[in-house]
């Protein structure tokens, strides 16, 4: 018995809020002691020594792009994976190239450490030496959260986000009365990151390979840094610019005050945290109707409103009793007025980041890259605007707000476009899978369909053994077969998802309303933007096709037609489409689908159906057309420019000739 999807949804949704609920209160602790170590530092180092203080830990938090990438990568496939040894290989696989990358980070922070103090107008490049070697450990703690936060150990994390918030603030108190002053903080820090590391080491099984599975690995970690690295830098540029343009003491003052965004961004990650490994383990009908991004907007949005509408509210002399005289502001833009608006910068920036955290949790989402430009056009709008703090903040809330624009109606516009496909389509049952199918069983069929064509003319008598008759546990066969189709359809089958499972399937008649026809060519005439398989038999069935068709695909149509009455074999049709129950495009088969569906309905059962499925399958061009995925197909085209399949088809054939599995007839 199948769950209903509604129910999928909620479950969802409850373990979205108690997972949140968990992470909420870590984060809120975690903010009380991050709160507690800034005061501290703050009132013992007065804001100049603050301000060196926040600078280098404003560049640890920079660095972080490349910590939460492991992070939330890590997160992902642990939470992709089916049984616990996958997960402990998925996770072993990121544990150790983060090592590699946090040392490689930290030596080259630690030789660039003369060029960076000198920007910062830091006292001494010891700080930098420190903040090197807690970037060490730093980036692989990221695998190891990462680890945790996929199983969904919300418990332990939190619990360890904790334990580093403590070492740095007991850490620091410690240096701090020793003398240590500056120095001293910055080297606390990087001892709390060792220690929190060495806490979260998980206990693992021994991993068993053979049952890992990462769809997509390098895109799904360029994706993650993408987005971290937009993220952390319009999150923390803008302290930087500000300590490079204006002198320490409101330098220090506006530290402060980014305080808040921090506290802010930290419960909103919360949520972050607990919606990204759920909605990465979910079902896709469990995802319908994006409920579980509703309750995340809804949570971080009242976050942010109330800690903004508190800090609008609150009497300025709070902020001097905790921080010190020293960072009074007065005039009408006091203290309390730019924490506000930086609350409120802040609340309008996670959201947009839920958004984009939402979408690529279940697929590879081009937001990021939206935000990384932004995050580039921040930079260069506070270096045009920044005559006063004001200003600055001022540059950032405008800035946030296109941001969720941008971001957020795409989102809506396709959210809205899938519910109607959903309503177009709720009449039909999802399709009746017959059995799932390898690839290399597709590609031999797609291969029998199309020997034909002029391409395979000089190969067709060497290797037609190899494509009647396939030999599908022959793993030589099957590579052969590969090259033979990548002769003529590299650029077509490469398009589509790493992720793609293929499924032959039974299609009723009732199916062949969610069918469309492939969105190219001649079928674009027909079409007329509607790419339907039942508008385009009505196109022909009214002489429309008659009028803007060309003679040579007309009569490749009629003379299918007269084959189909003749040939008890009608061949393989392959279908792609997101899942079972949405809109289906044929991939290949159109032509005689289409003669099939003039002659009789009976026809069409004389097809068999492969149908490729994948939850990635929108970024493909023929599934879904845009700009997006057009642009995604001339990027391969130019990858593979250079490529020469015919030059590839030879060396696998000399290759394999070489190692004694000669194909069935040599080539002339």
């Amino acid at each position: 018995m199948v769950a209903h999807p509604s129910a999928g949804s909620k479950n969802l949704q409850a373990r979205v809020l108690s997972g949140s609920f968990v992470l909420l209160v870590g984060s809120g602790l975690v903010a009380a002691i991050n709160f507690a170590y800034n005061i501290a530092v703050a009132r013992f180092l007065g804001p100049a020594g603050f301000g060196h203080a926040s600078a280098v830990y404003t560049l640890l938090i920079l660095i972080s792009a490349v910590t939460l990438s492991f992070q939330i990568v890590s997160a992902k496939v642990v939470a992709q994976q089916t049984s616990v040894p996958a997960k402990s290989a998925a996770y072993q696989q990121f544990h150790k190239t983060a090592w590699v990358s946090g040392i490689f980070i930290g030596v080259l922070l630690a030789w660039s450490r003369n060029v960076v103090s000198e920007y910062l107008n830091l006292p001494s490049s010891l700080l930098i030496v420190w903040l090197a070697v807690g970037v060490a450990f730093y980036v692989p703690l990221g695998s190891r959260r990462g680890y945790l936060q996929g199983a969904y150990g919300f418990n332990r994390l939190a619990a360890n986000l904790a334990l580093e918030g403590l070492g740095r603030l007991f850490g620091s108190l410690l240096a701090i009365a020793l003398g240590y002053g500056v120095i001293g903080v910055i080297a606390a820090n990087a001892a709390a990151l060792a220690v929190a590391y060495c806490f979260a080491a998980p206990k693992l099984p021994a991993p068993t390979a053979r049952d890992l599975r990462i769809p997509d690995a390098f895109r799904e970690v360029l994706q993650a840094i993408v987005f971290f690295v937009g993220q952390v830098i319009i999150n923390n540029s803008d302290i930087v610019l500000v300590k490079h343009f204006f002198p320490p003491t409101p330098a220090g003052l506006y530290a402060a005050v980014a305080l808040v965004g921090r506290v802010i961004f930290a419960f909103s990650w919360a949520v972050v945290n607990t919606m990204f490994p759920i909605v990465a383990g979910a079902h896709p009908q469990e995802r319908k109707g994006h409920r579980v991004l509703g309750i995340s907007l809804l949570l971080v949005f009242a976050i942010g409103g109330t800690v903004a509408l508190s800090l609008r509210l609150a009497p300025a002399w709070i902020w001097t009793e905790l921080f010190g005289p020293q960072f009074a502001m007065t005039g009408k833009y006091g203290l309390p007025y730019l924490l506000a608006l930086y609350a409120a910068t802040t609340c309008v920036y996670s959201l947009s980041v839920v958004i984009i955290a939402y979408e690529m949790a279940y697929r590879i989402a081009n937001t990021a890259w939206v935000q990384l430009a932004f995050s580039g056009v921040l930079i260069v709008g506070i270096h045009h605007y920044h005559r006063s703090l004001q200003e600055v903040v001022l540059v950032q809330l405008v800035m946030m707000i296109v941001l969720l624009i941008v971001v957020a109606v795409p989102f809506l516009r396709n959210a809205l476009a899938g519910t109607q496909e959903e309503q177009d389509f709720s009449p039909f049952r999802g399709l009746r899978t017959l059995r799932r199918v390898s690839e290399n069983e597709v590609i031999a069929e797609f291969l029998k369909n199309d020997f034909e064509s002029p391409e395979f003319e000089g190969y067709r008598e060497a290797l037609d053994t190899l494509v009647t008759n396939p030999d599908l546990s022959n793993a030589a066969e099957n590579v052969r077969r590969r090259a033979l189709l990548f002769l003529r359809h590299g650029a077509l089958w490469r398009e589509l998802p790493v992720s793609t499972e293929w499924f032959e399937v039974q299609l009723r008649m009732p199916d062949l309303e969610r069918i469309r026809v492939f969105p190219r060519a001649q079928w674009r005439k027909l079409a007329r933007g509607d790419f339907a398989f039942t508008r385009v038999l009505q196109s022909f069935r009214s002489g429309h096709s008659y009028e803007v068709a060309d003679q040579t695909f007309l009569s490749k149509i009629v003379d299918l037609g007269d084959w189909l009455t003749k040939s008890a074999d009608a061949g393989a049709v392959l279908l792609i489409g997101v899942n079972e129950t949405g809109p289906m495009t044929i991939l290949d088969g159109n032509h005689r689908l289409v003669a099939a569906g003039l002659s009789s309905p009976e026809a069409l059962q004389r097809f068999r159906f492969f149908c490729g499925l994948s939850p990635n399958m929108g970024q493909c061009c023929w599934y879904k057309t845009n700009i997006t995925t057009l642009c995604r197909y001339g990027l391969n085209l130019l990858r593979y420019l250079v490529y020469d399949p015919e030059a590839e088809l030879s060396r696998v054939l000399r290759n394999q000739e070489s190692t004694g599995n000669p194909p069935r007839a040599t080539l002339l």
